[in-house]
């Protein structure tokens, strides 16, 4: 897989006039983890998109860094606005090659199930990541569950069982689940599911009438 790399520039704008960044199609970034502390940068959104959708927060990639050069990174966090879900701020982690570190890989459930096809279970995702331990080159984008020995409900997938590079350190409790096939709801529990439900919403309901009047209540004596 060809290195992703990302050139940044050197940020002079802080504070709230970041937004003035953004407004031109530019987010604020900091790198950090190396010998020269924390380094405020500015990114172009697209260019920094195009990575991200390839990298996530497990691959490699290269970052230029103004009067350092290529920095080797990781994509440490992305924070986003709450309302348009766009990117606002990009946190890079320097790492060193010769050093292991721990990081948290997303599991890919891939194949079929006996039990889901034959038998009409549902999978139980466990886990949706595991963690492990690498050198930063070594690092997987992601690791695949090949849920296809699930052929009854007692199967289980544990940590265990995942297969990974032998350079690759899984940091998680050899025991611990990781996906199942359980039996499908029988029309009971899906009556009964159902009635919890509806009971749920006819409180929610009662309450929210109820703080209703209490606030016609409030604006009354205060009127």
């Amino acid at each position: 897989m060809t290195t992703l790399e990302i050139k940044s520039k050197k940020r002079e704008i802080f504070g709230k006039k970041v937004n003035t960044l953004r407004n031109q199609g530019l987010i604020p970034a900091v790198v950090y983890g190396g010998s020269e502390g924390s380094i405020p940068l500015v990114l172009e959104l697209k260019e920094f998109k195009r990575v991200f959708k390839h990298a996530g927060e497990t691959t490699l990639i290269k970052l230029f860094v103004p009067a350092s050069g290529w920095k080797n990174v990781l994509i440490h966090d992305s924070s986003r606005d709450p309302v348009t879900d766009e990117i606002k701020h990009v946190d890079f982690y320097e790492v060193k090659m010769n050093e292991k570190i721990a990081a948290k890989i997303p599991l890919v459930f891939i194949g079929n199930a006996p039990a889901i096809l034959d038998l009409g279970g549902i999978l139980v995702k466990a886990m949706q990541e595991i963690e492990i331990r690498a050198l930063p080159a070594d690092l997987p984008h992601e690791v695949e569950i090949d849920i296809s020995a699930l052929k009854t409900f007692d199967d289980n997938i544990l940590i265990k069982d995942i297969k990974v590079p032998k350079n690759v350190e899984i940091l998680d409790n050899i025991s611990a689940s990781v996906a199942s096939v359980v039996p499908p709801r029988s029309e009971a529990e899906i009556e009964e599911l159902s009635g919890e439900i509806k009971e749920k919403i006819e409180e929610v309901t009662v309450e929210t009438e109820e703080k209703v009047k209490e606030r016609q209540k409030e604006e009354q004596l205060e009127a």
